[in-house]
């Protein structure tokens, strides 16, 4: 009688690949988190920040510019879901704002927001990658707030007086 010993499957082992990523990024292993992605890998930022599709170089300079402004930055994963080619991961950060961070001097500030990634894998190596960041809840424990820009100000101001001048024709 022979054993066979099953075999990982890909959904596990893209599971695991995602992780060791995180944790990488975590130990600050750049050699280890250059080693979770392919060749060709490409990321995507949320729309919010306008930014182009990254490469890898572009990626690695995304990442120095949290590292910079939080540079005890930690990614925890909450859920991992993934089959044969895709992973999607639900993302806790914390950190603290000690270095400058997109033109914001420190602020000695703790941030926790939450994110989404979700990674196309190819032999265990994310080889496109989307991502969504709760930027606005970082920014406000920044301190920072959101204004509305001079197009949305108007409408923001002159919907209460329609509400009204609407109930005084009645």
């Amino acid at each position: 009688m022979t054993t066979e010993t099953p075999s990982t499957s890909a959904s596990t082992e893209n599971r695991l690949a995602a992780r060791q990523w995180v944790d990488a990024f975590n130990a600050r292993d750049d050699e280890g988190e250059a080693d979770a992605r392919t060749a060709d890998y490409i990321g995507h930022a949320p729309d919010s920040m306008h930014l182009p599709a990254l490469d890898s170089e572009a990626w690695v300079a995304f990442l120095g510019a949290f590292v910079e402004g939080f540079p005890d930055l930690h990614l925890e994963v909450q859920d991992t879901v993934a089959d044969e080619e895709m992973n999607a991961q639900r993302i806790l950060f914390t950190g603290t704002h000690t270095g400058h961070f997109r033109g914001l001097p420190p602020t000695g500030r703790k941030v926790r927001f939450s994110g989404l990634e979700i990674s196309r894998m190819i032999d265990g190596k994310a080889a496109e990658h989307w991502f969504q960041m709760g930027t606005l809840t970082m920014f406000e424990q920044l301190g920072l707030r959101v204004v509305p820009g001079p197009r949305l100000l108007p409408r923001l101001m002159t919907a209460p007086l329609m509400k009204l001048s609407k109930k005084w024709r009645r």
